[in-house]
């Protein structure tokens, strides 16, 4: 199961994808979002590390982290909400 939520967290929204698959591994958790770490035979390991750069040029974040006792894993990223002045 596959769960979006998002909330307003002061000047930035965060968007949070949880699923109640299996924890990533610990080792893997604390590289996940440099390049080329993957845990697919055919995967190129670039995808959360591609996604974290263009998130961090807009001024925002991704973060991952496991669920208590095992519940699955939820991803969150947050970006800064735009103004009026800003918008074309």
């Amino acid at each position: 199961l596959v769960t979006i939520s998002g909330r307003r967290q002061g000047n930035q929204v965060a968007v949070m994808v949880t699923n109640d698959g299996p924890p990533i591994p610990d080792q893997i958790l604390d590289n996940l979002f440099e390049p080329f770490v993957t845990t697919k035979a055919a995967g190129t390991g670039l995808g959360l590390f591609v996604s974290q750069t263009i998130l961090h040029q807009h001024n925002g974040a991704l973060t991952a982290k496991n669920l208590p006792e095992g519940r699955g894993v939820r991803f969150t990223f947050t970006l800064p909400i735009a103004t009026e002045d800003e918008n074309p």
